[in-house]
């Protein structure tokens, strides 16, 4: 396999579109593509008949508009380019119309209210900047998705527009510093976590089918308290998916770059090289979809849920996010960031933006299955904060407290014998414990989940971004009128800084003085989607999306109140699958062992009335009582289920507060019995199994 020759050889790539199009068709579609000019319409045909041919050299039979409807996952409806020309003749044909429009049924996306369930009519409408690509006999078109009434019903469309904000408010700041540019992009590389399982113990556990995690299980007396699966040598098996899994991304035209255990047992994880971010969240979509169906052509199942197993890390997804245009990344601070005011105006609005915008930064990465993975030990806590590191951490320090600040110097590292290599020192450490990393030349969003769509970080970092970007260049312009311009921007500066210096923590996260902390700071500590979503309907957050052109008043609400919705449902599926394993499952094993020990026990006094059983007496209640208290609390569970509010804000609320801990203490009743049965009875596969078994 040489990889430069397959890489991407599924994508109709630039190099695809420069061997197919016309000159000048070609032509216009890059402008399009790289400086955001209107499509021309009349290339339309041409583009489609050349992606057509393209398609068929493939093996595709069929075309699809590829979009994200607000579920986090990606929708398709395939038609053939089948077209009757007369008596029994067809011809294989994709028009620039059936290119640029679709109309799948919108009647069952979630809408979150904004149009009525009768309401059918959708769009589908392709976007030029991400490639097409050929997938399983289909060529894959990506489109926004929007509603008869013109609402977005997507999670592209919205980003779109967020690029677009950040673009031009990027370009009038940098304006006033001398520099004009075509554009300014956004780029992302999420880094993926994700856990590998037998295919054939998966589908045993009903939670696990069901919800794409265990509620039940005991942890193992070895999880990864030895810290040595994190980079440990592969296994065969899942060395063997890796490789299958590189080569088909590859195909795709995914920078797959990085991979390797992580720490829990049976965690890996993917990192891509970084890419424009409407690529990346197109690109990740389909990573999550290749991952799985490769997974399967090796007997295994790979879990994407946020924390499938307790006791162990779970799996998160980190947003690397950074601002460049041509030939300049503008989140690389120089050897002198002292001496570079562009950069520090920059990084001041930043810290502006998630600090006055907390609150729906940390609402956009709510779900039931993030808020068992934040704050749990390997994730950032659910309070916002920013780390900056050493190098620029003692810069703004000395701007904000003013300390002494000492210019970094280059230092260099080495072991101390002739043969080791003399290596470079960074200015900064990295902070994992931090939800907003600064991290050289760009900033780790760390609190995404590994289920989730990358759209939804990054169109509020944009757009928080962008109205920064905005109000700092409305403030200069004024103040330049009456002062010195690098004046202007030095005061400018400097009042941001101290204005949202709170925000700023370089420390341990996990700590639980940092809690404390940030309560005195003011900062939020929203623990679950229930109240974070309540983010979202505030005034000032829904005016920043207004102001900036990304989402409507109702776009915003109906947002919320569908990720309401899936949390509600989503934990009831939860609570549901608990109550029927419970009742179905461990009450009935665990019973029918306490009667086999109780027929034991009575054989053996009849037998030895001297033998000592006290013990056995004791397992034998502590069975019967843990199965008993369990079945009380399935019952109670069940109980919590009823009558649930129809108000979605409200339902969340009781989910949070009631039916959340109804299953925690379900859940601990039952792993308090799995502890003292017998493991050939338990009725399904449990943790060591499940975490040891892929070899």
């Amino acid at each position: 396999m040489h990889i430069p020759e397959i890489f991407g050889e599924n994508v109709f790539n630039d190099g695809v579109m420069r061997s197919t199009l016309p000159s000048e068709v070609y032509k216009s579609l890059r402008k399009t593509i790289d400086e955001g000019k209107t499509i021309d319409m009349n290339i339309a045909d041409s583009v489609a008949n050349a992606m057509k041919d393209w398609a068929l050299s493939k093996g595709a039979t069929h075309y699809t508009h590829w979009f994200q409807p607000l579920t986090n996952l990606t929708a398709e409806k395939h038609d053939s380019f089948i077209e009757p020309v007369g008596g029994d003749a067809i011809i294989m044909q994709l028009t620039g119309k059936s290119l640029i429009v679709g109309e799948p049924d919108a009647s069952s996306f979630p809408s979150g209210g904004s149009r009525a369930t009768s309401a059918a009519r959708g769009y589908t409408a392709w976007d030029p900047t991400s490639p097409a690509f050929v997938k399983d006999g289909t060529l894959y078109i990506p489109t926004i998705f929007i509603s008869y009434t013109g609402e977005t019903l997507d999670k592209k469309a919205p980003l779109l527009k967020s690029m677009t904000a950040i673009d031009r408010e990027a370009k009038r700041l940098l304006k006033l510093f001398g520099i004009e540019t075509h554009k300014v992009s956004t780029t992302v590389g999420p880094e993926q976590e994700y856990f590998l399982v037998d295919e054939k113990l998966w589908e045993k556990r009903q939670d696990l089918v069901l919800t794409g995690r265990t509620l039940f299980g005991a942890p193992t007396p070895r999880g990864q308290e030895l810290e040595d699966h994190y980079f440990g040598s592969l296994k065969p098996r899942v060395a063997a998916f890796m490789k299958d899994l590189d080569e088909t991304l590859w195909r795709h035209g995914v920078l797959s770059k990085s991979k390797h255990n992580e720490a829990a047992p049976a965690q890996h994880e993917l990192a891509p090289i970084f890419t424009t971010t409407n690529v990346a969240v197109d690109q990740n979509q389909l990573t999550m979809d290749i991952m799985k169906k490769v997974a399967q052509k090796h007997g295994l199942v790979c879990l994407l849920h946020e924390k499938p197993f307790v006791g162990i890390n779970g799996s998160g997804k980190h947003n690397n996010w950074s601002l460049s245009t041509t030939g300049l990344n503008l989140l690389d601070p120089g050897e002198h960031p002292e001496n570079n005011s562009l950069f520090m105006l920059i990084l001041a609005c930043i810290i502006k933006a998630v600090d006055k915008y907390q609150g729906i930064l940390r609402a956009c990465v709510a779900s039931a299955a993030n808020d068992h993975r934040l704050g749990g030990g390997e994730a950032p806590p659910a309070i916002i904060s920013v780390y900056l590191g050493d190098e620029l951490g003692a810069l703004v320090d000395s701007i904000v407290l003013g300390k002494n600040y000492t210019p970094h110097k280059t230092v260099k590292g080495s072991i101390g014998v002739p043969e080791s290599p003399i290596f470079p020192i960074d200015s900064t450490d990295r902070n994992r414990t931090s939800p907003f990393a600064f991290t050289g030349n760009k900033f780790e969003f760390r609190m995404l989940g590994s289920s989730a769509s990358v759209a939804d970080p990054n169109i509020v970092l944009n757009t928080i971004v962008a109205e920064a970007f905005a109000e700092a260049v409305d403030k200069l312009e004024k103040l330049t009128k009456t002062q010195d311009f690098d004046n202007a921007v030095k005061t400018y500066t400097e009042k941001l800084l101290k204005k949202h210096y709170r925000i700023i923590f370089n420390y341990n996260g996990y700590g639980p003085e940092w809690e404390e902390e940030a309560a005195r700071r003011g900062l939020l500590n929203h623990k679950n989607t229930a109240e974070a979503v309540e983010e979202w309907f505030k005034k000032e957050n829904i005016d920043v999306f207004l102001r900036q052109g990304v989402y409507t008043k109702n776009e915003v609400l109906a947002r919320a109140k569908i990720q309401l919705e899936n949390y509600v449902k989503t934990v009831q599926v939860e609570a549901k699958t608990a109550v029927d394993m419970a009742i179905g499952q461990i009450y009935p094993a665990v019973s029918s062992y306490v009667s086999r020990l109780c027929q034991n026990l009575t054989m053996k006094k009849a037998t030895f009335s001297s033998i000592p059983t006290a013990s056995e007496e004791a397992l034998i209640k502590d069975l019967a009582t843990a199965n008993e208290h369990m079945l009380s609390a399935a019952h109670a569970l069940k109980a919590t289920l009823l009558d649930m509010p129809k108000d979605e804000r409200e339902a969340a609320l009781r989910i949070a507060h009631v039916v959340v801990p109804a299953m925690a203490l379900l859940r601990k009743h039952a792993d308090e019995a799995e502890k003292l049965c017998a493991t050939d009875v338990w009725p399904f596969p449990n943790y060591y199994q499940l975490l040891y078994s892929v070899k």
